[in-house]
């Protein structure tokens, strides 16, 4: 049997505030996974929940403390375990070498993975990050910290420029094309970033995140356009 279906038990080794309501949390383990990949955490008894991977070495995760399971895993602490299964799913894949990363809220942590993978091979890495608010804003300074070029958004202007991603993406794919757009975040930013990308020829991979059980292709309940988005994605090519 593969050995990412099973669960294994990982030591909470660092927790650290990303923002109001996400932490990131490292373990003690590093697992064989490519950017865009996504793992199953398990806390026995309570339930288990897909995550995109923020690092691989050691394995971490940024995590928004949004509903039963998820503030569960806010009250952990150091030393604590939880169960993983992976790492599953299609990653990105990087084309080019000047590539253009679009995070919107949550979506920003598996962009993060990626613009060190393209940085450290030499390539040009600008990243565009949105949120509704400042105080919502995700992974900002750890992608300036990792080399990339950040511009940042934010729907009522309290930080970076006043809007939403899609008015910088537009900008720049006109007037300083990228050699492909990857981008993660909610439904509605994708669908816009994909009709984007399309009208100015350029290709795009877009993670498309949804609600996931079995993480293998056997529940479908994240059936997306005729897919599984556990199996067939998350991360979707076009152009």
């Amino acid at each position: 049997m593969n050995d990412a279906v099973l669960p294994r038990p990982l030591r909470l080794a660092a927790v650290r505030d990303e923002n109001a309501r996400t932490r990131t949390f490292v373990f003690d383990a590093s697992i064989d996974a490519a950017p865009g990949q996504f793992a199953m955490l398990w806390l026995p008894g309570l339930d288990e929940k897909p995550f995109s991977l923020l690092d691989t070495d050691p394995v971490s995760f940024a995590i928004a403390a949004v509903g039963p399971f998820t503030r569960a895993l806010h009250r952990l602490s150091v030393g604590d375990s939880v169960w993983l299964r992976g790492p599953f799913g299609t990653p990105f894949a990087l084309r080019g070498d000047d590539h253009l990363l679009v995070g919107g809220g949550y979506g920003v942590a598996p962009l993060l993975l990626l613009a060190r993978q393209g940085l450290a091979m030499g390539h040009r890495v600008r990243t565009v990050i949105g949120a509704r608010t400042a105080g919502e804003l995700l992974l900002v300074d750890a992608t300036r910290a990792a080399g990339a070029t950040v511009a940042v958004t934010t729907e009522d202007g309290s930080a970076g420029e006043r809007g939403r991603v899609t008015d910088v993406v537009g900008r720049w794919l006109a007037d300083d094309r990228p050699a492909t757009l990857y981008a993660c975040g909610p439904h509605g930013m994708l669908a816009a970033l994909r009709d984007q990308a399309g009208r100015a020829g350029v290709p795009f991979e877009l993670s498309w995140e949804a609600y996931m059980r079995c993480g293998i292709g056997i529940c479908g309940s994240c059936e997306h356009d005729g897919m599984l988005l556990c199996a067939d994605g998350p991360v979707l090519c076009g152009g």
